[in-house]
């Protein structure tokens, strides 16, 4: 088997433990309160957005608190809980439809959980202002980078499928650096599709390896907060029901752009993840 059929084997099972594993603690506790309906449609429109890369924890929190659905001490958990299976959902998906060099997705995919593991014991304890105007600043940079490369068009070989040499080394120290970043709240999504760009990847490859990154952590997260009833089952709930079905309709927008639309995509995406980190960074100063 490939390495990326081994990746959606094993993806598809972790999703399915979590899944039956939560499907048993609901049925033994019950859902909770919180609006079942709010939380499906704030699912559906967050993760449609978060499969083009935007991202799906910033908006779900602002509405949340602007609608009060759940305290704010069960956010992360409910967060987390909630988009682990629309996760897994787009990962499977672009796994499956994007093209891109099987050693170089898994080898990302487990940059990313290796960081995941390492930052939570030691960049959990980085202030977290700092590092969001560090990542907010270089995403800046990059997209300066990016900007430049429209503008000037892309030099040869910069639609590749896969990375060897110091390329690749590059990418599995970018993506462990990432994955540990996690750990902080500091999303993967954006700086990873500017990563994959710079080292001269065709945009839609990082598609795969974003979401296969984080459809990995998630499930595993999230059950953590299950154990310990650290979130608002009823809309986490919700979150899933309505996620699931947007991620379908929005990987096939996805995947029907142009390469020149998807590099555009990547360059807003960074853009707006930038000012939204510079803009939390000032807001807890």
């Amino acid at each position: 088997m490939t390495p990326a059929t081994v990746l959606l084997i094993a993806l598809a099972l972790l999703a399915a433990t979590f899944a039956v594993g939560w499907g048993l603690r609901l049925r033994a506790a019950g859902s909770g309160g919180g609006s079942l309906g709010w939380s499906a449609v704030i699912g559906a429109v967050t993760n449609f957005f978060d499969t083009l890369g935007v991202g799906s924890f910033a908006p779900t929190t602002a509405a949340f608190r602007s609608l009060g659905l759940v305290p704010d001490r069960v956010i992360p958990g409910t967060l987390n809980v909630g988009h682990a299976l629309p996760s897994v959902a787009q990962a499977l998906v672009f796994i499956a439809i994007v093209e891109v060099g099987p050693w170089t997705l898994a080898g990302m995919i487990a940059a990313s959980m290796a960081g995941a593991w390492f930052g939570a014991g030691v960049v959990s304890s980085w202030q977290r202002r700092r590092v969001q105007v560090g990542m907010g600043l270089a995403l800046l940079v990059a997209a300066l980078l990016m900007l430049r490369q429209l503008l000037a068009g892309s030099p040869g070989g910069a639609d590749a499928l896969s990375l060897d040499g110091a390329r690749l080394a590059v990418g599995l120290a970018g993506n462990f650096v990432l994955g540990a970043l996690m750990m902080l709240g500091v999303g993967l999504y954006a700086p990873c599709m500017i990563l994959v760009s710079l080292l001269g990847m065709n945009a839609k490859a990082a598609f795969p390896i974003m979401m296969g990154s984080c459809a990995f952590l998630m499930p595993v997260a999230g059950w953590r907060f299950i154990t310990r009833g650290a979130y608002g089952p009823r809309v986490a709930l919700g979150l899933t029901l309505g996620g699931i079905p947007a991620v379908l309709v929005a990987a096939f927008v996805v995947r029907a752009l142009s390469l020149e639309a998807v590099r555009v995509l990547v360059l807003g995406v960074a853009v707006y993840t930038a000012c939204t980190m510079l803009w939390a960074a000032r807001r807890d100063a």
